[in-house]
């Protein structure tokens, strides 16, 4: 089978933001979008990479392609990309120099409501007590 695998690039933001940018800090809703993305395209997400401000040339980004185990990134948006990374276009450049597709979901993010943003906040506020989110 030849699936196209993906590696999906969420950008992480400080819970303090979660009021002003609750998407950004909702690292799990933008992995979501990528891999429904990715699922609505036949394609199979391999790996879910959480950065802020990484280079782009960054050994943690190229790994995987490396390796052999991704084909493709994705993220929800340029926005979350531009937070990711520390250049978008240095990163869309060697991503074509090496010859890995660079794609965005495009899609409308979330309008969180209240209840939203307080079930991030747990979330992302109580890991080390053995809360999983659900």
């Amino acid at each position: 089978m030849n699936e196209v695998r993906v590696a999906a690039i969420a950008s992480l933001a400080p819970l303090e933001e979660l009021d002003s940018d609750p998407f950004a800090v909702d690292t799990r809703s933008q992995h979501d979008m990528c891999a429904r993305w990715a699922a609505d395209q036949g394609y199979v997400v391999t790996r879910q990479l959480l950065f802020y401000g990484l280079r782009a040339d960054h050994f943690g980004l190229w790994a995987d392609v490396d390796a052999g185990q991704v084909d493709l990134f994705v993220a929800p948006s340029r926005r979350v990309l531009a937070r990711a990374l520390r250049s978008v276009d240095e990163f869309a450049a060697e991503c074509e120099r090496r010859g890995v597709r660079l794609e965005t979901v495009g899609q409308d993010e979330p309008a969180y409501t209240s209840a939203m943003k307080a079930e991030v906040h747990r979330r992302l506020s109580m890991p080390t007590a053995g809360y999983d989110g659900t």
